[in-house]
């Protein structure tokens, strides 16, 4: 639903959320009517009837049901007499009874006790809400009525907790509809009630009582030191709360007379107030009762309670009383989002909402964000940075295995570039800001809706947006009421949302289906929730107005989310009058257009093609297609994003063209200087500011933007990637034998090069020079080494926190570990430590730290481009000593749950190569001189890393049958046979076998 505001002064300096402390403003009261009393009478009688009028009848007018002892086994023999079947419905509907009695209990114990919506009964389904309802119609007109519902459009669900402000738990997720607006406010009214009333208790009891709770940060022990986290854990139950004791500590003066600024940068001494729902330990004290510590200490507290909000006479609501968290009185009380605590895993800073489903990525604290100068407009963006890494990743590998396959010479092994400048920023800002996870909990949630529906025969539902909360849940909003969702899904705040709980999208699996909805994409957050408009489904044009520079920043960001996503499975993207630069990201999906007349020409086309084949097919949409049986890959979408104003003509003629388009699977979103654009069904503009507005729709979005600068850079990452055009490609300037060719990291592999510290990467993991570390903190040592090892140009350490801590964490903790790897790894004799900090404040390593993957590098490099190339017999030896340090798979043992960076980076494709490269160097070596049974031993060492390429096994035939053993040659042929399974063999293999072996096929065949 809307957010309605409250002055613009107010919505302009009032925080986004209000800490969980705060209670909401107080509003009038409204008084109960006649037909409230009717209700409750009628709902008395009701409950009466059936909690003791129905066990009433049942004992006296059918008695005893059940028999008066064991039956036996001529029991199951006898006749079923009316009687018998009488005693058995009798023992079903006491049953029914003791349920729906246990669901009244549920029902009057939560009203009275005031937690909001309680837990389900197991299996009680109609019979707690018939309960729920009853008990409410009751209790409306006493003083608990307010606090036992949120309204009837939120029957039926879970509240998050009692903690939410309870004019915010009015509605679980906003909406986009202005005529939800007075339905929102309607039930924030009833609401409110409660929260004046509890306002009232509150001012007066806290005073009373001196409930405020406060904490002493305690001295380090050992090497552990006190963080906000930590103690946000302990007396919160939830790390992630960390920012709710910042937010009512900062700035305030501490008896030391410094002040907290930033969250990790807390002292032994100070004292923290606490949310009102702090609890356990000893070290949460009250300010005037704290008999466990010192006369000095208790001093200390009741001065600094002396700093805070209520000791300034505006109360801890009254700070925030006009934003976005609270409430004020009268006609202006503003429907708000739930509150929700950020989760750790945003890449965002604290204020941006996680995904979900999300996820959650990791997130450090603001002020350690911006000492570290990433793009945020990546860090904020999570879904958008999970497709581009995980694109930029195929084209990476892609790019390895044409290099390959098609490779000559120098060409093998080729090298990515590494990036530098501004493209090393955004990757790194990808790195930190990308939510894979939420990505497949949302593409697997769509795709199991869609499964769930189809196996029902029931069509797909017109789905206008989606918002993921900071907590994972995922609600869809509906363009009209579509009955019962299929489970685990729920009804959410009215019968247009649908909800899934996190943890219930996280126990679906890969669904062998369509993506339902892959228009949709991310515009902002509201409120610590994500939106995602589907595009496809806009009875229309979504215009877009503000300045050119603003509105080219939002629509390279929805293309560039589009073209990479994965939720979806098949689009067109026409860009009109911006965005060729764009069309390296997704060369398969992303078209671009010189002007209105070209698309004109290009959509009416297209248009009145997909009219006719909806009607060829029998299909009122392109949603009736493209789930079910037929799954029809024609309905993909086609979302056309035209960055310039079109004329007034043109824009008539657009407006013309898209009246029918929400049905047919096309979008439109354009750009517009002014408001007034024909055929716009929904008006946006995006301010200076960043700010999405859409005041039609009740939005007020943190916009997710892609800068001139971010773009181009993102655009040099995927350039560079590509083999035919980026360096070392045909293109390029390093040619077949440039330097992408050449490692990132050479290690001097003479004698006299021995390093201090050599780490064994491929196979299991070892560390040699280095002590062990302590055991509670090995594994976070060397999976950060692990980490700096095969980056040798420099890891960020947001990057290294993200890595190591995929959920979160703060930058005290991030800055600790870094401290302890860094006495762990030491310093060089001439006293250089080991692990340092180079210019652009990235985490680097010595020369004196290798690994056995920049020795194999280092080997091959040499062998094939050094010293090896002008002599045989260095080039053998060299080729020898490199397949000697493969002993297996990179990091073969490492945990189950760690190292799961490892799924960003290519190294996982790189190492098969460069061993197979370095098994064919070393068989063409043996060969020369006619040593096949050589040959065959170095092919052989190869494939137990490299099975999968092909290069090896032809050299193997070839070494084989240069052995002049056909029997040998025929029992090879079996074997890979074998292996090649349904798929046959390769073409190419295939070729080579007729000419090795012509008789290939009848062992095949005799096998067979």
């Amino acid at each position: 639903m809307p957010r309605r505001r409250t002055s613009s002064s107010a919505s302009s300096t009032a925080p986004s959320a209000a800490p969980r402390n705060r209670t909401p403003q107080p509003v009038r009261v409204r008084r109960r009517s006649f037909g409230d009393f009717v209700k409750a009478f009628l709902a008395f009688v009701v409950l009466l009837v059936l909690v003791v009028g129905v066990p009433l009848a049942l004992a006296t007018q059918i008695g005893w049901p059940l028999p008066d002892g064991a039956p036996g086994l001529d029991w199951l023999q006898r006749e079923i007499t009316v009687k018998t079947f009488l005693n058995i419905l009798t023992v079903v509907v006491w049953f029914a009874w003791a349920q729906f009695t246990a669901c009244v209990l549920v029902e009057v114990k939560a009203a009275l006790s005031g937690v909001g919506v309680p837990g389900r009964v197991p299996g009680s389904g109609p019979s707690q809400l018939l309960a729920r309802q009853l008990v409410a119609a009751l209790l409306l007109v006493g003083a608990t009525a307010a606090s036992l519902t949120p309204g009837l459009s939120q029957l039926g669900q879970s509240m998050e907790g009692n903690q939410k402000p309870s004019v915010a738990a009015a509605q679980q997720t906003p909406g986009i509809f202005a005529q939800q607006q007075e339905q929102a406010a309607g039930t924030a009214s009833a609401l409110a009630e409660q929260a004046g009333q509890a306002a009232a208790r509150a001012d007066g009891g806290s005073a009373a009582h001196g409930d405020t709770k406060y904490y002493r940060i305690q001295p380090p022990e050992g090497r552990h030191h006190d963080s906000l986290w930590e103690i946000a854990d302990r007396h919160l139950g939830d790390g992630r709360r960390y920012k709710e004791i910042f937010e009512l500590n900062k700035d305030r003066v501490q008896p030391d007379g410094s002040k907290l600024s930033e969250a990790s940068l807390i002292r032994p001494g100070w004292i923290m107030e606490m949310p009102g729902d702090a609890r356990g330990g000893e070290l949460v004290e009250m300010p005037d009762e704290a008999p466990n510590v010192s006369e000095q200490v208790r001093q200390q507290i009741s001065d600094y309670a002396r700093t805070g909000d209520h000791a300034q006479g505006g109360g801890g609501s009254g700070a925030q009383g006009g934003g976005s968290g609270a409430h004020g009185g009268g006609d202006n009380a503003q429907v708000s989002l739930p509150e929700q605590r950020p989760a750790p895993a945003t890449p965002a800073t604290p204020a941006t909402p996680a995904p979900s489903a999300g996820q959650e990525h990791a997130a450090t604290p603001a002020a350690a964000d911006h000492s570290f100068g990433l793009p945020e407009a990546l860090l904020t963006a999570p879904l958008l940075a999970a497709g581009l890494l995980g694109a930029l990743g195929r084209r990476r590998r892609q790019a390895l295995w044409q290099s390959a396959l098609g490779s000559v010479g120098g060409r093998r092994g080729m090298e990515p570039p590494t990036p530098t400048g501004d493209a090393q920023d955004v990757q790194d800002a990808l790195l930190v800001g990308a939510d894979p996870e939420g990505v497949r909990l949302l593409d697997r949630a769509l795709r199991g809706l869609a499964a769930a529906l189809t196996a029902e025969s029931r069509p797909l539902p017109v789905v206008y947006a989606a918002w993921m909360g900071g907590n994972g849940d995922l609600h869809l909003q509906l363009a009209q009421p579509a009955g019962k969702p299929p489970a685990p899904w729920q009804l959410g705040q009215d019968q247009t949302f649908w909800m899934l709980a996190r943890a219930d999208a996280e126990r679906y699996e890969d669904a062998d289906t369509a993506a339902p909805y892959p228009g949709l994409v991310s515009l902002g957050t509201m409120d610590d929730s994500r939106l995602l408009l589907n595009l496809e489904s806009v009875p229309g044009i979504v215009s877009l107005g503000g300045t050119e520079a603003d509105r080219t920043a939002v629509f390279a960001s929805v293309a560039a989310e589009l073209a990479t996503n994965g939720w979806s499975d098949r689009m067109t993207i026409t860009l009109v009058g911006f965005g060729e630069d764009l069309t390296p990201l997704a060369p398969n999906r992303i078209r671009h257009l010189d002007g209105f007349e070209d698309l004109f020409e290009t959509m009416s086309a297209e248009t009145r093609q997909r009219r006719g084949a909806l009607g060829a097919a029998g299909h009122d949409s392109v949603l009736t297609g493209r789930t079910g049986p037929a799954q029809h890959t024609r309905w993909a979408p086609h979302l056309v994003l035209l960055a310039t104003q079109p004329s007034d003509e043109d824009a008539l003629r657009l407006a013309e063209l898209a009246a029918d388009a929400g049905r047919l699977g096309i979008g439109y979103l354009v750009g517009t200087e002014g408001t007034d654009l024909p055929g716009a069904a929904w008006e946006m503009r995006i301010t200076g500011e960043g700010k999405l507005l859409a005041p039609l729709l009740g939005l007020e979005l943190e916009a997710q933007t892609l800068p001139a600068a971010q773009r181009r850079a993102v655009v040099e990452l995927f350039t560079d990637a590509d083999p035919e055009h980026g360096p070392g490609g045909s293109d390029g300037p390093g040619g077949a034998s440039g330097t992408a060719n050449t490692p990132p990291f050479l290690v001097d592999i003479s004698e006299q090069g021995r390093p201090a510290v050599y780490a064994r990467l491929v196979g299991s993991y070892e560390i040699i020079g280095l002590d062990a570390p302590d055991d509670d903190r090995s594994a976070l040592l060397h999976e950060a080494l692990a980490l700096l090892l095969l980056h040798r140009e420099g890891v960020h350490p947001r990057v290294l926190s993200s890595a190591l801590w995929p959920r979160g964490v703060t930058a005290d903790v991030r800055d600790a570990l870094l401290e302890r790897l860094r006495a762990w790894l030491g310093t060089d004799p001439d006293g250089t430590p080991r692990l340092a900090t180079d210019a652009t404040g990235r985490l680097t390593l010595a020369k004196s730290v290798v690994s056995d993957l920049d020795v194999l590098r280092s080997l091959y490099y040499e062998a094939t481009q050094g010293r090896g190339v002008g002599s045989r017999q260095v080039r053998g030896r060299l080729l020898t000593d490199a397949l000697v340090l493969v002993r297996g798979p990179l990091l073969a043992d490492r945990p189950e749950g760690r190292y799961r960076w490892l799924t960003h980076e290519i190294v996982d494709a790189q190492l098969p190569l460069l061993v197979a490269d370095t098994g064919l160097a070393l068989c063409e070596f043996h060969l020369e001189k006619d040593r096949a049974e050589k040959a065959i031993e170095a092919l052989n060492a190869a494939l137990r890393t490299a099975p999968a390429d092909e290069r090896l096994w032809h050299e193997l035939l070839r070494a084989t049958h240069a052995t002049g053993d056909p029997d040998r040659l025929r029992a090879l042929a079996a074997d890979l046979v074998g292996r090649s399974g349904a798929r046959g063999v390769p073409p190419r293999t295939e070729a080579l076998l007729d000419e090795l072996l012509p008789t290939w096929r009848d062992g095949v065949a005799a096998a067979g």
